[in-house]
């Protein structure tokens, strides 16, 4: 019997249909939706995944053909590994720094439907950083937490001694102006407006809301001989909804990815000892959201979602009030898949202990005392700071490879750690048999084999 059947059998004999269950994987919709919401979410991953054609709206100079060409890993709808290029020139003479707008700046659009349309860095730029894709889980439930709560977090900056601050924006689609919740060096504030500006900027798709294509270093002739598509190009499908529309919709619903053991483990106090809690703000809750399943949901994105100098960590590049030194906190959740690290990739190579420490490392600006009380720990101390940063993504009962899914594998091993009701050695946050024990009660016994039945994937 494999071992599919077997768990098949042995779950509904033992009756373990009760009980708390595995949090969701990245990639997956947020737990509660209805039926509707559901049917959303698929036909936006599919949208978010098919290529666009030049007849739909393609360019004429865009990075990629599709949301998913970039997040993807490990997958829809996360981050990925290529890298996009910003560019401007510095500061001199007295004169801030210049994105280059009349010149196609500050993002290079690398591909063009056709080689005549292709853009260039432009020779006045003297300043050019990459920047990864970042994830897309949990967006919507970072678009629901209250405007109230980050306030907060930019009134106490003094207190801790920093100066991050809250950058407004007001919605492409309309609607007051929000705190950031997206981007590097922050940006839009709902889920709506960072797909406005990703399928203009990224894919070349025009909307009601941005309706004009990006002319190839802002030469608007060679626009208008590269591009025959009518603007806007993004118009309602059958059911009455845009591209933008549907890849909003699956954004939104995506899932916040899981944290193993939900409850942390013992590095999460050195986390907070050494300073990095300062700006990495574990969590929040939710507030009212037009979908139900957002609404009231604690989270732990472990972000305060303010703009911070980074002194070195920065980009070189200026953003409307944000230096060149300076970022939005990113979201840590998801942490413990990524191969490379920063807003370019450049840590990158390496066991997830190297990414990380590096990473710190790369800190400076407003981060210079929590990277030096980190230096000064001793080595377990560290070494608990970085398990803890791992389990910031882990899914539950993957203990075998890591790679996401649960399988033959990740029984193998879950089961080495069954232990029964009343163990004589129980399982605590940092050990092994913490990524099985799905209840945090010490023990690996049949209401875990129970949701393991449920996390099974065989894949």
């Amino acid at each position: 019997m494999s071992l599919h059947h077997l768990l098949l059998a042995l779950g509904t004999s033992a009756g373990l249909s009760l009980g708390q269950d595995h949090q969701a994987r990245m990639g997956e919709p947020v737990p509660g939706l209805t039926a509707a919401e559901a049917d959303l979410f698929d036909a936006g991953a599919l949208a978010f995944a098919a290529g666009l054609t030049i007849p739909e709206g393609l360019g004429p100079i865009m990075n990629d053909v599709s949301c998913g060409a970039c997040h993807n890993i490990p997958a829809l709808g996360g981050w990925g590994p290529n890298t996009v290029i910003r560019f401007g020139r510095s500061a001199q003479a007295g004169q801030p720094f210049d994105t280059l707008d009349l010149l196609g700046g500050s993002l290079l659009q690398e591909q063009a439907i056709d080689p005549a349309c292709a853009e260039t860095i432009p020779a006045q730029a003297d300043v050019t950083s990459e920047r990864l894709a970042p994830i897309c889980f949990g967006a919507g439930l970072l678009e629901a937490i209250p405007e109230a709560a980050l306030a907060q977090n930019e009134a106490v900056q003094a207190s801790l001694g920093l100066a991050g601050y809250r950058r407004m924006f007001t919605p492409l689609e309309g609607g007051p102006a929000g705190a950031s919740r997206f981007g590097w060096k922050g940006g839009p504030s709902t889920v709506m407006s960072f797909s406005i500006d990703a399928a203009n900027m990224e894919m070349g798709l025009t909307s009601v809301f941005m309706p004009d294509d990006q002319a190839p270093n802002g030469d608007q002739a060679q626009l208008a001989l590269c591009d025959n598509v009518a603007d806007p190009e993004d118009a309602p499908d059958a059911q009455g909804y845009t591209r933008v529309d549907r890849i909003t919709h699956f954004q939104a619903m995506l899932a916040a990815p899981p944290q193993t053991p939900r409850s942390g483990t013992m590095g999460e106090g050195v986390f907070a000892a050494v300073g990095c809690a300062d700006c990495h703000t574990p969590t929040y809750t939710t507030g009212p959201h037009a979908i139900g399943a957002l609404s009231g949901v604690e989270i732990h994105p472990y972000s305060d979602f303010l703009i911070h100098d980074m002194g070195s960590g920065g980009d070189g590049i200026a953003d409307g009030p944000v230096s060149e030194t300076q970022h939005l906190t990113r979201a840590l959740w998801g942490l413990s898949l990524r191969t490379s690290m920063m807003h370019d990739g450049s840590i990158t190579g390496g066991s997830f202990d190297q990414l990380v420490h590096d990473a710190i490392l790369a800190h400076g600006g407003e981060a210079t005392a929590s990277q030096a009380a980190y230096l000064a720990l001793s080595p377990s101390d560290q070494g608990a700071l970085r398990k803890f940063l791992r389990s910031l993504g882990q899914a539950e009962f993957d203990l075998s490879d890591d790679d996401h899914d649960v399988d033959e594998y990740d029984w193998f091993f879950c089961f080495q750690q069954f232990n029964g009701p009343v163990p004589t050695a129980p399982h605590g946050p940092d050990s092994v048999g913490a990524l099985c024990d799905l209840d945090q009660d010490g023990d690996f016994d049949l209401v875990e084999f129970g949701a393991f039945q449920r996390a099974f994937t065989g894949q």
